[in-house]
């Protein structure tokens, strides 16, 4: 195993952790308006992350049209759908539901990741992502609800998937820094659209130390780093291998939990997150198809080393 693949081993596994802490650091913001706050949280990471690109991001890249219609389309699913999506689920389903549901993502992307660079899926790597998916499903719980809920539930898997697809054909061009800090900008306004259009004038309004403290952890820990250590573990692991980790998201969720004094695992989790470890080991060690050989004419750039 190279640098490299150890490198995007730690940034997916350190992203998927991080990520797996909003459960917990979201219980400070509760009574915030949801879509307002989603629209602040974005704004801020997009402010860092162009901050970074201005200063420190490398020589310019210019998006093309393309470009600008990917990343459209991955902050609307990925982003402000995946919201919308989670908010309405809750209405008529259990988060255990909804858990069950997302922590599908590795078997998805195991499965089309591939598709999308020219190779063929490993059914090895297929069978680990299952056993992923099991123990993330497990320490979740499975929950019930409605079929409405399950479909919204649905739609929120589509979104997070969207969310790594949709990056596959621009980090090779624009890298992690930039395709963070772009999807981050043109998912804020959207998701001040859905705000007003739910919330009315109430969409926002001024944070308590509380709420602005934990805004501030999930626009620059759970947005910022995150994003970047995610798209970068993309860009060197491949989605397939990078989704695996997801299934550390209701581990992560699990040891904050336990961490903040909150509550203590049940067997269940402690049981799902050894399914989770051990598909993870076996898919890590799966072997894959080569990429298929870039088209002549195509350029490719190395993706930009993520943020410390």
């Amino acid at each position: 195993m190279n640098t490299s693949h150890r490198h995007g081993m730690a940034g997916a596994g350190s992203a998927m952790f991080l990520v797996g802490t909003l459960t917990a650091v979201s219980a400070t913001i509760a009574d915030y308006p949801v879509f307002g706050g989603q629209a602040a949280r974005y704004t801020v990471a997009a402010l860092v992350l162009l901050a970074v690109v201005r200063f420190a991001g490398g020589p310019a890249r210019r998006p093309s049209l393309r470009d600008w219609l990917l990343l459209a389309a991955l902050a609307g699913t990925g982003l402000v759908a995946f919201n919308v999506c989670i908010v309405a689920a809750t209405q008529d389903t259990s988060p255990a539901t909804i858990g069950t549901v997302i922590a599908t993502v590795p078997i998805v992307l195991a499965l089309i990741g591939p598709l999308l660079e020219g190779r063929r899926p490993a059914p090895a790597l297929v069978l680990s992502a299952c056993v992923v998916a099991a123990g993330a499903a497990l320490a979740n719980g499975l929950g019930s609800g409605s079929v409405r809920g399950l479909l919204l539930s649905l739609g929120a898997l589509v979104g997070e998937v969207c969310f790594s697809l949709l990056a596959v054909p621009l980090l090779p061009r624009l890298g992690p820094l930039r395709v963070s800090a772009y999807s981050a900008a043109l998912a804020a306004p959207m998701l001040l659209a859905v705000g007003l259009a739910v919330d009315g004038t109430a969409v926002l309004r001024t944070p308590t130390s509380g709420e602005l403290a934990g805004f501030t952890y999930l626009s620059v820990v759970v947005t910022t780093i995150a994003f970047l250590l995610w798209y970068n573990a993309i860009g060197r692991l491949g989605a397939d291998r990078a989704g695996l980790f997801a299934g550390l998201i209701p581990v992560s969720a699990v040891i904050t939990t336990v961490a903040l004094g909150i509550g203590r695992p049940a067997p269940a989790d402690l049981a799902g997150a050894a399914l989770v470890a051990a598909g993870v080991v076996l898919g890590l060690r799966a072997r894959v198809t080569p990429r298929a050989p870039v088209a002549s004419g195509e350029a490719v750039a190395p993706c930009e080393p993520a943020l410390p």
